[in-house]
């Protein structure tokens, strides 16, 4: 898509998008994308109306609102409203709150804690993967969303959880969070709509939120006051202190465990629904893929034994999150006025930064729109740019739970490919669907088979 971006008296183009707004209300991230492909990397205003943000997609000044002066901007303004409803004070907000919820919830997330639970995350995946047989014996296409869910869940639940959430109030969890992914996107889109002004999509929003606390706030109540010495979500809440040394309430606790839940599953279901159109469109992709987990597990099930050499593995996944970052908008306001790129900002300002236009520029990536592994061979990712990919965000508020999104996505995308063959996906080209979190349109179906041992 091409824009046309026009000088302002301000010193830093200017587009009024009023024309692109039924576009933008139906594909905002690609029209980003297209704003961001003209302006090649310059910061650029946005007009709509009175909601006036900047878009910032070059890498260097990405790294340094992210991370070089993340302080001065924050999360907060029109953009998190919605999702502060959701989320509340913990982890996914900024300020004290963040720095506590984060603080507490680290250890979880080392990269020592999350290897020592590889053993039960493989076993967790198998034993998801194995429900998969019957349909496949039977021909019958898989939904790929709801049984990677399962997957995902399974696993989630066992490693983070202790299962202190069962699958079915897991069940109950996950399409609450995209009824509100989808239900937030109008007040997303267009942020400067006050609260009080009925949008479609709220009474949505507002019936999945019932649910979440229905499913969360008993758990804090029948959890929350029984700290253990182990390191599960929970037990890590229920022991925390402030720093008068005072339990945290109930409200802390349950913020931080929808924060969690829904980052610990969304990213990994988005990423893994992605996979199955692109290697439908690419076969040479997926018959390197077949090789290498053939070489590397052979007739076993995939243990940690084994992460060290899906290496092609590993740079499949990394693409599709080139392509299909999930959460590919991170919003923040200024707190104090200074100047990035020749363009000075005022407090109180909006920037809008996205993975997913950054990892479309074309000064950044050859064929950015190709799917492409190749480009993460460790001889080709050793000079890139840190803020050219960051699908995870950067600075402190990067993601908590990368090393284990990283981990099980292998080990999931390994059991499934080292057990099946993709024979068909529905659909082959997969698009984007507004909402807050990156998934596709269409519903995404997979046909597979078993794999022969005469294929290994």
């Amino acid at each position: 898509m091409s824009t046309a971006v026009a000088e302002s008296d301000h010193g830093v183009r200017s587009l009024p998008i009023h024309r692109l707004l039924p576009e933008l209300l139906r594909d905002p991230a690609n029209v980003l994308a297209g704003i961001g492909a003209d302006a090649d990397g310059e910061i650029v205003r946005l007009s709509v109306g009175p909601f006036r943000p900047y878009l910032v997609s070059d890498p260097d000044h990405v790294q340094h609102v992210l991370r070089g002066n993340s302080a001065n901007y924050v999360r907060s303004g029109s953009f998190w409203r919605q999702l502060n409803r959701l989320f509340g004070g913990g982890v996914m907000s900024d300020g004290e709150a963040w720095a506590l919820s984060r603080n507490v919830l680290q250890p979880v997330f080392t990269a020592r804690n999350v290897n020592s639970l590889i053993s039960r995350m493989s076993e967790a995946i198998a034993e998801g993967v194995a429900e998969w047989e019957e349909a496949v014996a039977e021909g019958q296409p898989i939904h790929a969303p709801t049984r990677i869910a399962n997957v995902v869940n399974k696993t989630v639940i066992r490693i983070l959880f202790a299962n202190k959430i069962t699958l079915a109030e897991a069940e109950r969890l996950a399409p609450a969070f995209d009824s509100v992914a989808t239900a937030t996107i109008l007040r997303i889109v267009l942020p400067f709509v006050p609260n009080v002004v009925p949008m479609p999509g709220d009474r949505t929003f507002r019936r999945a939120l019932q649910t979440v606390d229905d499913v969360v706030l008993p758990l804090v109540h029948k959890y929350g006051g029984r700290p253990t010495e182990d390191q599960d979500i929970f037990s890590v809440l229920a022991r925390a202190r402030d720093d008068d040394g005072g339990e945290l309430d109930d409200r802390w606790v349950r913020d931080n465990l929808v924060a969690m839940f829904a980052t610990a599953t969304e990213t990994t279901i988005g990423a893994l629904t992605w996979l199955w159109p692109l290697l439908a469109r690419h076969p040479e992709v997926t018959s390197r893929l077949y090789e290498e987990i053939d070489r590397v597990v052979g007739d076993g099930p995939v243990g940690p034994s084994h992460l060290a050499d899906l290496v092609y593995t590993k740079q499949v996944i990394q693409e599709v999150l080139r392509l299909h970052p999930v959460g590919w908008l991170f919003p923040r306001a200024v707190v104090e006025p200074e100047v990035i790129g020749g363009v000075r900002f005022r407090s109180g300002d909006t920037l809008l930064i996205s993975p997913y236009v950054t990892h479309r520029l074309t000064r950044l990536w050859d064929r950015p729109e190709e799917f492409d592994p190749d480009r993460f061979a460790p001889e080709r990712t050793a000079h890139r740019h840190r803020y050219a990919y960051f699908p995870f965000g950067g600075g402190p508020h990067q993601c908590l739970g990368m090393h284990l999104f990283n981990l099980e996505s292998q080990l999931i995308v390994a059991t499934i490919l080292s057990r099946f063959r993709l024979t068909s996906c529905v659909p082959t080209i997969a698009t984007p669907q507004a909402a807050a979190s990156l998934r596709p349109r269409e519903e995404v179906e997979i046909t597979l088979r078993p794999t022969t041992r005469l294929e290994k």
